[in-house]
């Protein structure tokens, strides 16, 4: 049996996605170690993995300190353009943490020696220690791709992907700009890293996305329905389905939970446990339905509920955490910034969505739902009430977007993504060698390409 190393941010939603694999490793009689801070030691080791604590530098700051984090991100986000925000954003995240990872990495080598690396998104260690080592590693993508493509503009865009030789002409050229000009500090502050472990700097026209792409496997944690189409995809990456079903939080019902039972019509709202300042899409949404005829459960990421102030809707219900696997049973439309895991689990349970987020990755995952055709994209950060009560308003009075939504499940159902994931795993271990596909992924006809942000085309 093999040894696999996983290491990630220790973030509940990246915890639960990535446990989905470990069990799944483990079941498979795998010995399996997981790096992340001491905050989730019990949950990693529920998954029957073997914990080691990250050390505090290897952790990026929005998780270290995330309520510092976040109010940081709040105030900057009002202080410099997007541009610089996304800059020091990226190096403050995903590069100043490398070295200690690596060091990390390399302190357990005596006690143990792994077979294969996994990484989630938000660690891009493993891409440096399996250049150091020779290891082979495997990215977990836990959001859409960032694969720079011409078909695709650059992430964190939000643009639809390419339909005409035009376009893609314009983005190739787009993602020249974006990666040698808009890009470079980042690429010089990540080369900085790479010398000093003696690695060459980035390849000329690669930057720090770069990393994220692991050139032995990559596990796309959706179907291919519900991201944009590429002529070239690597053939490294495998769509293994949403990653659902790992650690769960304990959950005690709020004194009005049987109410979901009675209402005709529940809309949830979330932003997530990232971009949290409830101005941006709580407080509007429930602005936004108050004089409507439903119940709106809104879920603070975590944030203290007083955040909200002490005048809510009648019809608005307000928690820190709710498990998704009890509320979204009861959903008929869902409002989100963005966040990959809820959206993934909402069209796990059929629920269509409504979508307002340019934070993070969230403009590329808003992008998606309006294109698939499973929600509408509001297309801004801070949507009015009007717009939300609008969209609202026509995602449950046009049965298409819950079509859309539902047919997406019915993919989502032939996909277990933990045993396929810990196949390729498995295949990974045993021959360092990359782990191709023998095709390229098939989009169902069911989910027609091209459903923009006014939502779907006609039947």
């Amino acid at each position: 049996m093999a040894c696999f190393l996983i290491s990630t941010m220790p973030g509940f939603s990246h915890i639960q996605q990535i446990g989905v694999i470990a069990r799944a490793l483990v079941a498979r009689g795998h010995t399996v170690w997981w790096h992340t801070s001491a905050t989730f030691q019990s949950a990693v080791e529920a998954c029957g993995a073997h914990f080691t604590p990250a050390s505090p530098a290897a952790i990026s700051r929005l998780y270290a300190d995330p309520g510092a984090a976040r109010t940081a991100q709040e105030t900057l986000a009002g202080r410099r353009p997007r541009l610089a925000s996304l800059r020091a954003d990226l190096q403050d995240l995903f590069i100043a943490p490398l070295l200690a990872q690596h060091d990390d990495y390399q302190a357990l080598l005596p006690t143990i020696r792994p077979d294969a690396l996994i990484a989630d998104l938000m660690t891009l260690g493993p891409a440096l220690f399996a250049e150091t080592t020779g290891i082979p590693w495997a990215m977990v993508g836990m959001s859409t791709l960032s694969v720079a493509s011409p078909d695709v503009g650059p992430f964190t865009f939000g643009l639809p992907p390419a339909r005409t030789p035009l376009t893609r002409l314009a983005y190739g050229l787009m993602h020249r700009f974006f990666a040698q000009v808009l890009m470079r500090p980042v690429n010089r502050y990540t080369n900085t890293v790479r010398a000093t472990l003696a690695l060459p700097p980035l390849p000329h026209g690669q930057m720090f996305f770069d990393l994220q792409l692991s050139p032995y496997l990559y596990l796309q944690g959706t179907t291919p329905s519900f991201e944009y189409p590429r002529r070239q995809l690597p053939p490294q990456i495998h769509f293994v389905g949403p990653l659902i079903g790992g650690p769960t939080r304990p959950f005690a019902p709020p004194v009005w939970w049987p109410e979901l039972a009675t209402a005709r019509t529940v809309v949830h709202v979330s932003q997530g446990t990232v971009a949290t300042a409830p101005e941006a899409l709580l407080l509007p949404t429930l602005h936004a339905l108050a004089d409507e005829p439903l119940l709106v459960v809104a879920v603070t990421g975590g944030a203290p509920v007083a955040r909200l102030g002490d005048q809510l809707p009648a019809n608005a219900r307000v928690a820190p955490f709710l498990p998704y696997d009890a509320l979204l049973p009861h959903t008929t439309v869902m409002v989100t910034n963005g966040g990959y895991g809820g959206v993934q689990l909402a069209l796990a349970h059929g629920v269509p969505l409504v979508a307002a987020g340019k934070s993070e990755d969230k403009a590329e995952v808003c992008a998606r739902i309006g294109w698939s055709g499973v929600g509408i994209n509001l297309d801004t950060h801070r949507p009015t009430p009007a717009q939300i009560r609008g969209a609202v308003r026509q995602v449950l009075a046009d049965g298409r977007y819950r079509r859309r939504a539902q047919a997406l499940q019915q993919e989502f159902t032939g996909y277990d993504a933990g045993p396929a994931a810990a196949a390729l795993l498995d295949q990974l271990a045993v021959t360092g060698r990359p782990v191709l596909r023998a095709t390229t992924p098939h989009i169902p006809a069911a989910l027609p390409l091209g459903a923009g942000r006014e939502g779907v085309g006609d039947d």
